[in-house]
């Protein structure tokens, strides 16, 4: 099986020692992405701005990969208040549309840099 690092500068930078993303064979493991703007390095403010900039991100990643939000099959949403699934929900309905993966959505004590929301992804690579 063939092992691959996926970077892209559209997407932030990993905080750590860890990718952005890794290609697995068949498959991209995505790191959770917060809803940094690449451009300032900031969050916006709220759950849902940060969930549209998180799912940019996302996006980016898999772009860089060859794939796009209708190869996804399974995410997490990470929230640190769960009152903003139903904002959280919204914004993620209007990435994923065609194919809608398996998720999981967990609110958490505190994300890094006191973040709203982290959405990691897994992919198939057709």
């Amino acid at each position: 099986m063939s092992i691959r690092i996926i970077s892209t500068v559209k997407a932030p930078g990993a905080v750590g020692p860890y990718s952005q993303a890794v290609k697995a064979g068949d498959f991209l493991f995505a790191s959770g992405q917060l809803g940094i703007n690449p451009a300032t390095g900031k969050l916006p403010d709220g759950a849902a701005a940060q969930a549209e900039q998180s799912l940019k991100n996302v996006g980016a990643i898999l772009q860089e990969a060859g794939v796009s939000y209708d190869d996804v099959v399974k995410t997490t949403v990470y929230l640190s208040n769960m009152n903003d699934f139903g904002a959280v929900n919204a914004v993620y309905a209007s990435f994923f549309k065609k194919t809608l993966p398996a998720r999981s959505c967990v609110e958490i004590g505190k994300l890094p840099m006191n973040g709203d929301v982290e959405v990691e992804v897994v992919a198939y690579c057709k």
